[in-house]
């Protein structure tokens, strides 16, 4: 099971600070959670608000035009069915939330009324998302999206640390940007020692659920697909459902330890040379300058542990008003690693993956991903 106790924090690094600056940060934590929470509830609303609008739509059409579509407002009754469907998932997920990020005794379920809190169209957008993650990490619809991503970085874990000469319990694994967490769990289920670490509070009060509450395999049921209302190829793909979870969490070999902490990356990671491996999935391009990843990862990485990572370079913060961002090639990136100091052993360049791809969509994306394997030399001082 994850421990998401003391840790669990959006954000687990406090600097020295005055008491007046320390109230502020509390506040601002405070309020952000709150947000969070938020949007989660608003989740059945904003949905209903837009299957409203499709029907009003459809009202407007000559009645010869509805005519030809006589089953229109029956699929967006089904619709209704499945968001009230995903919002009671939700509410099991909320009753969870009281109890982290330093938040309890807080009534989230009921909620805040806050004009202050009200969730931005960013914020829905992100229930959504989180939502199509159970998808991805906790359901057997997505094991093939989820083996082409996990697998080669689970294949180059164990064959560097094969769990049949290595004390399996002494290899510790770091995973940032774990998402719901699967690929750390997976780590944890081979006996390996494994942190997951995630920034988005999103992600994390969905992990928290999943990993700690849910024990019973394909016990609950999710519709990932009811928010995407184009390239459907037939009307019941989009309210096709998943189940959820595909293994018990829970069930994990003894004496393992696998823990989630939560907050950013480069400021809850500063120790050096604790971690014998970094992985990473879909993390690389989330770092405003991406050689502030490549530097920390060195740092806290023991001499002779790897960095094996595999994902895109679709940088997060890419022309979004507000926030720095540094682009660079792979090329360019490569040559960094290989300046700050690492051995690359292992390399791929072509590596097909999709991310929370619907399977029914007539629409599919699809990664060109780089996989490497790094190793920091042995000889290489801690620090």
């Amino acid at each position: 099971m994850a421990d998401t106790g003391d840790e669990a924090h959006h954000n687990s690094d406090k600097h020295d600070t005055s008491k007046e600056e320390e109230e502020d940060y509390d506040k601002k934590e405070h309020e952000h959670f709150m947000r969070v929470v938020e949007a989660f509830k608003s989740y059945r609303s904003h949905c209903l608000r837009r299957i409203q609008s499709a029907e009003d739509h459809y009202l407007e059409l000559p009645d010869q035009h509805q005519n030809y579509l006589p089953r229109f407002r029956e699929n967006l009754d089904v619709m209704r069915t499945c968001v009230a469907h995903n919002h009671e998932v939700i509410k099991l997920m909320l009753q969870e939330a009281e109890v982290l990020f330093e938040n309890k005794n807080l009534t989230v379920v009921n909620g805040s009324q806050d004009p202050h809190l009200k969730p931005t169209l960013f914020d829905t957008d992100k229930v959504k998302t989180t939502i199509k993650q159970f998808y991805r990490d906790w359901s057997q619809a997505g094991k093939e999206e989820r083996d082409a991503c996990y697998l080669p970085v689970i294949a180059a874990v164990e064959k560097r640390f094969p769990p049949d000469t290595h004390d399996t319990k002494g290899v510790n694994i770091l995973v940032p940007g774990a998402g719901l967490g699967r690929l750390a769990h997976e780590f944890a289920r081979r006996g390996y020692n494994c942190q997951a670490n995630e920034w988005s509070l999103f992600m994390l009060l969905a992990s928290n659920f999943v990993l700690n509450k849910c024990k019973n395999t394909n016990s609950l049921r999710l519709y990932p697909w009811v928010h995407q209302w184009s390239n459907n190829m037939r009307s019941g793909h989009q309210t096709s459902h998943i189940t959820f979870p595909d293994i018990d969490p829970s069930d994990l070999p003894e004496g393992v330890n696998f823990s989630m902490a939560a907050g950013d990356f480069l400021e809850v990671y500063t120790m050096p040379g604790v971690w014998d491996c970094v992985a990473m999935v879909f993390f690389l391009d989330t770092a405003h300058s991406v050689v502030s990843y490549v530097e920390a990862v060195w740092k806290i990485l023991k001499p002779g542990g790897y960095w094996i990572n595999l994902g895109p370079l679709l940088y997060h913060y890419s022309d979004v008003p507000g926030e720095s961002s540094i682009e660079i090639s792979y090329e360019d990136l490569r040559s960094v690693i290989k300046k700050v100091g690492f051995d690359i052993e292992e390399e791929r360049d072509n590596v097909r993956c999709s991310y929370t791809q619907n399977p029914l969509s007539m629409l599919h994306y699809q990664y060109r991903c780089v996989f490497f394997v790094a190793r920091k030399p042995l000889d290489a001082p801690v620090s």
